[in-house]
């Protein structure tokens, strides 16, 4: 079943199986394709092909977008750690404190870190202030 293109049938069903609205088998029925065929199709180097560079599409299309809202969701997770409710800030503080890209997390086998381990010096005063306040205010409570 090799051949130079694929057809126009098959390009269909694969747009049809990215778009989300239908489930493989609703796909399958509504363009008369029987499971004998999809997998024979599947079997196709050239279907197989186009079906992984889909999916590399979608994943990287999912990464983009996870990238574009990171700066937002990182920027609101730092408001939080104000939070009048405790439980919040410490929360929020706790995960400002494990996001990746913080120099807690960014710490390779080569960086340097002082006896303790620490680099919260890393910090801005004012972030460290806070997360300090949020904590002892726990620990006291």
């Amino acid at each position: 079943m090799n051949k130079k293109t694929l057809t126009k049938r098959q390009l269909t069903v694969i747009e049809q199986l990215f778009n989300g609205e239908l489930s493989e088998q609703q796909v399958l029925e509504k363009y008369r394709v029987s499971r004998n065929l999809y997998s024979k199709w599947l079997a196709d180097e050239l279907f197989v092909r186009e079906f992984e560079r889909r999916i590399t599409s979608v994943r990287l299309a999912g990464q983009a977008l996870i990238a574009r809202y990171s700066l937002v969701a990182a920027a609101k997770l730092v408001a939080l750690t104000e939070s009048e409710n405790q439980e919040t800030a410490r929360k929020a503080c706790l995960d400002v404190i494990s996001l990746p890209g913080t120099p807690r997390n960014m710490q390779g086998p080569d960086s340097t870190q002082d006896a303790r381990g620490d680099s919260a010096e890393q910090l801005s005063p004012q972030l460290a202030e806070r997360l300090l306040a949020v904590l002892a205010a726990e620990k006291s409570g």
